[in-house]
């Protein structure tokens, strides 16, 4: 019996192990700008900064243009992969000329692996770019007084 593993988005061909791939590098780099925003944002709770607002919030804001790309672009490559998985299926259809489960599953399977890798990696990045992007401006608003 063939089943379906995460693992076989690496062991297909090289465009779905690709994007596969990239799509796991966006969502381990997200994750770290994420982890680095709740340290910075802890050690702000505790310390209270102070000084020159723009000066202030620099660390705060870096990297958050990531978290946006990547929520903007990881769908997209997940779309890339469903839509190369799909074809994939058309492809094995017209070799086997024959429309059994068989036949369609393993590229249907990959391009649904790597639809949900693009959601994995998007979805907290879009999180995470609201969440750190408001507490950014609210800790600029305070330093100003506001």
């Amino acid at each position: 019996m063939n089943s379906f593993s995460m693992w076989s988005l690496f062991t297909s061909d090289f465009v779905t192990a690709l994007a596969s791939i990239v799509l796991i590098v966006f969502s381990v780099l997200s994750w770290a700008v994420m982890i680095e925003k709740i340290r910075l944002f802890r050690i702000a709770k505790r310390n209270k900064p102070s000084g020159d607002a723009d000066k202030v919030i620099a660390p705060y804001d870096k990297n958050l243009w990531f978290l946006a790309m990547v929520s903007g672009v990881a769908p997209f490559i997940g779309l890339f992969g469903t839509v190369w998985g799909v074809m994939d299926s058309f492809a094995a259809i017209g070799l086997n000329q024959s429309v059994s489960i068989g036949v369609i599953a393993p590229g249907l399977a990959t391009a649904l692996g790597t639809t949900a890798l693009g959601l994995i990696a998007a979805i907290p990045a879009a999180i995470g770019y609201q969440v750190f992007t408001k507490k950014a401006d609210d800790l600029y608003d305070s330093l100003n007084g506001k």
